[in-house]
């Protein structure tokens, strides 16, 4: 006589044990929980020097150089405050004409981190949101 589930007793259950399954998945759960904190955090490294290739452009490019001082020149000797910094860098996008208004900051080595980022900021503040960071190629200067 056949039971509930139609099983007569006489060939293989085809049921299927989900325990096993389930308790795999939770301990992969919680092994994920608590690794995926550790992965946010980030290494104190040495970032090497950059090995890309020359950018090409048809026109001059405009590029702001920040000196081992903190300042800012706009070219090679038109030297910026920080407070008139995306005044002036704007009206020489504007001024060009073109559709895609790309900066370039060439700043000292030496230079703090956070002074690059608030002539960025700057340049945000203006609307000029394509910033590029110009690197040495390895071994030259």
């Amino acid at each position: 006589m056949a039971g509930a589930n139609g099983y007569n007793g006489d060939g293989p259950v085809a049921n299927i044990n989900v325990t096993p399954l389930v308790d795999v998945m939770l301990v992969l759960l919680v092994i994920f929980m608590v690794t995926a904190p550790m992965l946010q955090q980030g290494v104190e490294v040495n970032l090497p020097k950059a090995t890309t290739a020359p950018l090409k452009g048809t026109q001059e490019q405009v590029v702001l150089s920040l000196d081992k001082d903190g300042q800012v020149f706009l070219g090679s000797g038109n030297q910026l405050t920080l407070d008139n910094l995306g005044k002036k860098v704007a009206a020489v996008l504007a001024a060009r004409q073109e559709e895609d208004r790309k900066v370039y900051i060439k700043a000292d080595s030496a230079l703090s981190y956070g002074r690059i980022m608030d002539v960025m900021g700057k340049l945000h503040e203006a609307g000029i949101t394509q910033i590029g960071l110009v690197s040495a190629p390895p071994g030259g200067r």
